[in-house]
Parts: C-alpha cells; sequence; structure tokens
C-alpha cells in the first residue's frame, strides 16, 4: 500500500512518480473513499485540494504516453 508523509522532503508529485501503477490506482481510489467518508460523517460538503487528483491522472497520462512511444 502506498503512504504519504509530509514530513519527509520528498514532495507528493515525487512519491507518486515512484509509485508502480497499480500502488498509484490503490492510492487513488483510498483517497477518494477519505473523501466520502468524511463528507458522511460531517453531513456536509467539505472542501479539499484536488492537487493529489491532479498529479495522480497528470502521471497516468504520461505513463500511458510513453507506453504509446515505446517500440
Amino acid at each position: 500500500m502506498a503512504q504519504f508523509s509530509p514530513t519527509d522532503n520528498v514532495t507528493l508529485e515525487d512519491q507518486i512518480k515512484s509509485l508502480a501503477n497499480d500502488e498509484l490506482l490503490d492510492f487513488w481510489e483510498e483517497t477518494q473513499f477519505l473523501a466520502k467518508m468524511l463528507n458522511q460523517e460531517n453531513q456536509e460538503e467539505i472542501p479539499y485540494n484536488p492537487e493529489y487528483e491532479r498529479l495522480i491522472l497528470q502521471e497516468l497520462q504520461l505513463r500511458s504516453c510513453m507506453k504509446t512511444l515505446s517500440p
């Protein structure tokens, strides 16, 4: 399972790049699940920073392009 540690000197973007495809998708799924749980628990919409989602999607797109360009 992927882990993000904000106390490390490694950025979230660098940690995302180091994940395998399955780990990356697991991380995305877990963050979606947590956001949903928080919203249900508080009975109101909690604003969240979608930066992690943008970074994950960007990395998946980059990997897909690299796969397409590789012979």
